[in-house]
């Protein structure tokens, strides 16, 4: 009874061990991955077929077909991704899923070439791994080091998972389970789907299903049918998130799910066929190697067949969850095009908080453009327009420091960590922006309640500074668009110029006072007004030394 204990304390310790080194290496990739996978987004929006290859490869850096296709769900919920591409994306992750399984497959090395079996390197790769992150300083090592962490905790999980199980081979519940599971396919698929579904992870559920492959226990037809029941159970992860998401989040999860299906279904019932027709193939005891050959030659099988088909599987997502208008949240309009389901891939979570704090510069941008086009016009729409927009930003404000903040806790190189800083100190002088612009526009609202007017000398100036102040701050939020130095040195230049701008204006504007061409109480005004179109520029300059700070 004891030595019974003891044998399943150590399979839970080694099922531990290997779940606990496959999140480790997995961030370690994702960390080593970094800067690379900041252009995902943009890659996206080409053609289906390089959806399906960056599906892969997302997939195969991070292990886990269902973190990428809840990645999915969130940029279709975000609008930035169309359900056309995300089918493209979904069918690569099926694809990109599949490398867990050969890592795996590479522990089962004969005995003849034990030398070559991670198994038998696996302590040494702990070793080297403690090591070199408990004291190397530099952080590129310490990613490095916990790759190599994870690999050899991952193959030493699996040496005990089979060490514990090798000595319950003889037990008759085995042959009876898989026996029956083989000959009963909806039970197969059942079983499997239920397992990966409480594991929350495909890899996790086909790697087990592996370890007792290799001590003979599973039968060809149950490996089949319990793989095709794997794929369709890594689909939960997708489909909780997709739960109070938008209606295209849904669909994109349900096109997820519709493809496994489809694939399990067909796989299905030519499995059975043959399994009938060949009774010694479905009692032959499969290999993890054979597991992984199928793993993969399903997966790759169905997106050849389905890639032709893929609109049809939007139109399939789109019976599934009917297109009725969803008014109220278009009366409660997001006010960023984030997700919290981003997350699951800190490196494109960065680049996605990067692309909204753009767009909140731009807003921005736009607000300042349109306060200083009412100093002329003084039109009333457009005054409004300015609180409303500023109202906008603010709100923006509190979403993207919130999410900023979530982001800072991820797992993140030191250059991306840095452009989290950046883009925090960014926020705050864009929301700073859009507070001179709303009072400026106040200005303008003091100027027209007291029927006050600048005199000609004064627009004209007034037209000069606000022209310099437009290009620095524009090419400020060029730089963080294009993290491009040339915009960066703009600023400084235009920044230069409205600093000159300033002071010479102001002493005209008292000359005038003097010779009494200007009246007082616009003067005043008009002083407020360049005062705050000068501090724009200052934070212009800000933003646009965060960049110069980034590529030194």
């Amino acid at each position: 009874m004891q030595d019974t204990i003891s044998n399943w304390f150590i399979f839970a310790g080694g099922l531990g061990m290997f779940l606990y080194g496959m999140n480790v290496m997995a961030d370690g990739m994702q960390k080593s991955a970094g800067n690379r996978m900041k252009n995902i987004l943009g890659m996206l929006t080409g053609n289906r077929a390089v959806g399906v290859l960056i599906g892969a490869l997302i997939t195969a850096i991070i292990q886990s077909s269902g973190a990428t296709t809840v990645m999915v769900v969130g940029f279709v919920s975000a609008g930035l991704m169309t359900l056309s591409q995300a089918v493209g994306v979904i069918m690569g992750a099926n694809i990109g899923t599949t490398i867990t399984a050969w890592i795996v497959s590479l522990s089962q090395i004969g005995d003849s070439m034990k030398m070559l079996n991670p198994e038998f390197y696996a302590p040494l790769l702990i070793a080297i791994g403690a090591v070199i992150i408990m004291f190397a300083k530099s952080q590129k090592k310490k990613t490095t080091a916990e790759i190599i962490l994870g690999i050899g905790l991952l193959f030493q999980g699996l040496k005990f998972m089979s060490e514990a199980i090798s000595l319950y081979t003889d037990a008759p519940i085995f042959p009876t389970v898989f026996t029956t599971l083989g000959r009963n396919p909806l039970l197969g698929v059942l079983a499997g789907a239920v397992i990966t579904a409480l594991l929350q992870s495909s890899s996790v559920s086909v790697g087990i299903l592996q370890t007792l492959a290799v001590n003979g226990l599973v039968t060809t037809n149950a490996a089949v049918f319990i793989t095709l029941g794997e794929n369709i159970g890594s689909c939960v992860t997708a489909l909780l998130s997709a739960i109070g998401g938008n209606r295209n989040a849904r669909r994109a999860a349900v096109m997820n799910l519709s493809f496994n299906v489809i694939g399990a279904i067909l796989f299905g019932i030519g499995g059975f066929v043959v399994f009938t027709l060949l009774p010694d193939i479905a009692h032959h005891y499969i290999t993890p190697v054979e597991i992984s050959l199928f793993h993969t030659g399903f997966n790759i099988t169905m997106t050849v067949i389905l890639y032709p088909f893929a609109d049809k599987l939007v139109t399939l997502s789109g019976i599934v969850i009917p297109g009725k208008e969803e008014r109220q949240q278009k009366q409660e309009e997001t006010i960023t095009h984030l997700d919290p389901r981003i997350f699951e891939q800190p490196s494109v979570a960065v680049e996605a908080l990067r692309n909204e704090v753009v767009t909140m510069g731009r807003m921005a941008l736009e607000n300042v453009q349109r306060a200083c086009s009412v100093c002329f016009s003084r039109d009333e729409k457009e005054i409004e327009q300015v609180f409303v927009v500023e109202d906008r930003i603010n709100r923006m404000n509190k979403e993207l420091t919130d999410y900023l903040i979530r982001a800072n806790t991820l797992p993140l190189s030191e250059s991306q960590k840095l452009l989290v800083a950046d883009l925090f100190n960014s926020l705050t002088d864009i929301e700073r922006t859009g507070d001179h612009a709303e009072n400026i526009t106040e200005q303008v609202q003091l100027l027209i309640k007291r029927n006050l007017r600048l005199s000609a000398t004064g627009q004209s100036d007034l037209r000069e500074i606000t022209d310099a102040v437009l290009n620095a701050f524009k090419n400020a939020v060029d730089a963080r668009a294009e993290n491009s130095l040339a915009h960066a040195k703009n600023v400084s230049r235009y920044e230069d110029r409205v600093d000159m701008l300033r002071d010479d204006q102001k002493e005209r504007h008292i000359e005038r006072l003097s010779r009494g061409e200007c009246d007082p109480a616009a003067g005043i005004i008009f002083i407020e007004i360049i005062d705050n179109l000068e501090r724009i520029s200052d934070h212009a300059e800000n933003i646009a030394e965060y960049i110069v700070q980034e590529t030194e």
